[in-house]
């Protein structure tokens, strides 16, 4: 199972357009919001501060639009919170009339550090071009300044790369008009815990910023709709905003533009076309299935879950079609599965629980639509259930196994319990063992984090799962965090899949549901 980037392009791909007349049908309006900056700060190295970086006061906003700058300075503006959205600003001359153009450079940072340490150094795998920096030249002054590309921030800095020897630059009413589409206010959580408040209020924000015309993963990086996080970001909207139209947006842009054969892409691009990512992945393409079950059990919506079930069906057969005579999942390299960003993990095992999961689900869709179907799938079923525990469990070690070299890890235990595999004694036990003796194959994402908390649940275990949301989130919270972050290693906060820590997402929605934990379980 290989966990690098896909290269699919030659692969043929079928349109829907009915799916796609809906999907846009259901494009929602962006709300629109100004925000002003709360403080200029100065940013100080300090290795015991998040990434080695500190903000301290400077001047106030008032005083810094009375500084002129000349080429070289720089200031660090700190909006106070997480913003999506446009900078708006005035510029101005002062001293002799302007000579020459006057050359900027911001830097947007959703972390300090973003601002502080040079892009130029970046090495990692991902494109640069993800790295929030924009030049702009000004011929003209005085201006007034929309910067037509969103941005995603909490820290500006402006920097004043070049201006003539004859005059300086003020700045004046520097607003982000940041946009979403989340209509008004949430419901509050119930909860009396103020650390459970503190985190769901964050988890409710970063939810808040993913939501735009799709759910996007993260609205810095890759600003576009993934299957796996659509998932869970609708299950926190449930709670939260409850913008099913979005949901069933989503869903039809992904039914909309399928690979020949059926299957559902991991991703969709909706500018300046809708266009499925030549990216597949197995786990992904089943939840499908999951995300139109909870669609239909949150929104009532049998319409939409008739008319997309036949998709639905076809990521379940074409998963089903993996599975060898013994009804495991093929371990081989020449497929893809997500699970989680940890390149050391096996994924059978896991990939077995996400389908019988999944599968699940389309057992009870079929009942309401192809009852016929229905107990074949049952059948099914039980089969992948019993061979699951045929092969994987190993009792000595009170732990599911995976691939040839028996491979004992977090995601594994995780995906089987929540497949109901093993009795739920047994299934208790393992998240118990999973405590006092973890596997060394970690967890590395918030997103399979979800599922380690689902799964403790599951078992029954609420004080436990408030514990490991309280130790895990409340961490970020410590760290500062405004918005919970696409990866998070308590351990290692500056670890990053991707070979620097600059191009990680620190407002991703698939971190975001503790907002459901506490609201749907009451914690």
């Amino acid at each position: 199972m290989s966990q690098a980037i896909q290269h699919n392009s030659q692969v043929t791909m079928t349109r829907h357009p009915h799916f796609l007349r809906i999907a846009e049908a259901l494009r929602p309006a962006l709300r629109r919001q100004a925000h002003l900056p709360s403080a200029v700060v100065e940013a100080r190295a300090d290795a015991a501060a998040l990434f080695g970086w500190r903000a301290e006061p400077g001047s106030t906003l008032a005083a810094f639009y009375q500084r002129e700058l000349t080429s070289g300075d720089s200031v660090i503006i700190d909006f106070g919170s997480h913003y999506v959205g446009y900078l708006h600003f005035l510029c101005r001359s002062a001293g002799s009339p302007p000579d020459a153009p006057a050359h900027l450079q911001f830097t947007f940072g959703e972390t300090l550090s973003e601002v502080c340490e040079p892009f130029s150094d970046y090495q990692g795998w991902l494109s640069s071009s993800w790295l929030q920096q924009q030049d702009l030249w000004l011929d003209v002054l005085p201006a007034e300044v929309d910067l037509p590309r969103r941005y995603c921030f909490r820290y500006l800095k402006v920097e004043v790369k070049a201006v003539s020897r004859k005059f300086r630059l003020q700045f004046d009413q520097i607003q982000v008009n940041a946009v979403t589409s989340a209509s008004g206010a949430c419901p509050a959580a119930t909860t009396s815990d103020p650390q459970l408040q503190a985190i769901d209020s964050i988890a409710v924000l970063t939810l808040q910023n993913c939501m735009q015309e799709v759910f996007e993963d993260g609205p810095k990086r890759d600003r576009r709709l993934w299957l796996g996080d659509l998932r869970l970001q609708a299950l926190v909207n449930d709670v939260t905003f409850a913008r099913h139209d979005l949901v069933r947006r989503c869903l039809y842009l992904f039914a909309g533009h399928t690979r020949e054969d059926g299957m559902v892409s991991a991703n969709v691009f909706v500018q300046p076309d809708v266009v499925a990512d030549d990216t597949f992945l197995f786990d992904y393409s089943l939840f499908f299935v999951d995300v139109l079950y909870n669609h239909w059990q949150s929104a009532e919506d049998v319409e939409t879950a008739r008319e997309l079930w036949p998709t639905a069906r076809r990521q379940v057969d074409l998963a089903l079609s993996r599975c060898g005579p013994s009804g495991i999942v093929r371990d081989s390299d020449d497929w893809w599965v997500f699970i989680d960003w940890q390149a050391s993990l096996n994924k059978q095992a896991a990939a077995q629980g996400v389908l019988i999961y999944c599968l699940q689900r389309a057992v009870w869709l079929a009942e309401r639509f192809e009852p016929e179907l229905a107990a074949r799938y049952r059948t099914r079923l039980q089969q992948l259930k019993a061979a699951a525990l045929d092969s994987f469990w190993d009792e000595r070690q009170g732990f599911y196994i995976s691939g040839p070299l028996r491979q004992v890890s977090w995601a594994s235990q995780i995906w089987l319990v929540l497949a109901e595999v093993g009795t739920p004694q047994q299934r208790r036990e393992i998240m118990r063992n999973l405590e006092k003796n973890p596997p060394a194959i970690a967890m590395n994402t918030p997103y399979l984090r979800h599922h380690y908390i689902a799964a403790l649940l599951q078992c029954g275990l609420r004080d436990e799962a408030i514990a490991q949301i309280k130790a895990y989130w409340g961490a970020m919270v410590d760290y500062g965090a405004d918005t919970f972050w696409e990866i998070f290693d308590p351990g290692h906060p500056d670890f990053s899949p991707y070979g620097s820590k600059l191009i990680n997402s620190y407002c991703h929605a698939w971190s975001c549901t503790p907002a459901w934990f506490i609201r749907q379980y009451g914690l």
